[in-house]
């Protein structure tokens, strides 16, 4: 997996940008808020998730953790493609949308365009237990950029990079969070799920 890509900023749209990596240019689809943090830069260094379909590879591009964090909230629920979660991070910065789900704001959702009052409420449904955990705080720590629930995703790919099944992980990381009475850096919540059952 293409985790990040870094070089030289070749071409610069709003829906679009291809870096130049050492001679090879990867284009990556990317929010309007992305476009807008990539102006006016010659050199950039982009998050990625590449999707990958039967019929079509495409590799998305993020400006930072938290944006990347909420496009794969998005793409994970059923009925939500990687091309409407981009048009929400759009329309949304990703702490705006985390506050829209967690608060239960189907209106702030709904008027992103594409987006029905059933999609919203599916967004809402399926995400606000999972944020508003994120949100009480209950783990901190890694870098001086992460969210918690940058810290809670970094913490799943670790114990998927461990050879543990994502479902397992997630469970994991969960109760560890849900059972702790203090917070948590990135290292300890990691070996606090490693020995959840």
């Amino acid at each position: 997996m293409i985790a990040f890509i870094e070089g030289a900023l070749e071409i610069l749209e709003p829906a679009h940008a291809i870096v130049n990596v050492a001679g090879v240019g990867y284009e990556a689809r990317i929010s309007l808020n992305t476009y807008s943090a990539l102006k006016g830069q010659s050199k950039v260094r982009l998050l990625t998730h590449l999707h990958v379909r039967e019929d079509i590879q495409m590799l998305y591009g993020f400006i930072s953790a938290s944006e990347k964090y909420r496009f794969l909230d998005l793409i994970g629920i059923s009925g939500v493609g990687p091309g409407t979660a981009l048009t929400i991070l759009s329309s949304l910065s990703p702490d705006d949308l985390q506050e829209a789900i967690v608060s239960g704001d189907v209106r702030t959702i709904q008027q992103v365009k594409g987006i029905g009052a059933k999609t919203a409420q599916r967004i809402i449904l399926e995400l606000k237990d999972k944020m508003g955990k994120d949100v009480q705080g209950l783990v901190a720590g890694g870098t001086v950029n992460s969210s918690p629930s940058a810290i809670r995703e970094e913490a799943i790919s670790a114990l998927t990079t461990l050879g543990i099944n994502r479902t397992t992980a997630e469970k994991s990381v969960q109760k560890t969070i849900k059972n702790s009475d203090k917070i948590l850096s990135l290292e300890e919540l990691i070996k606090q799920a490693l020995k959840t059952d």
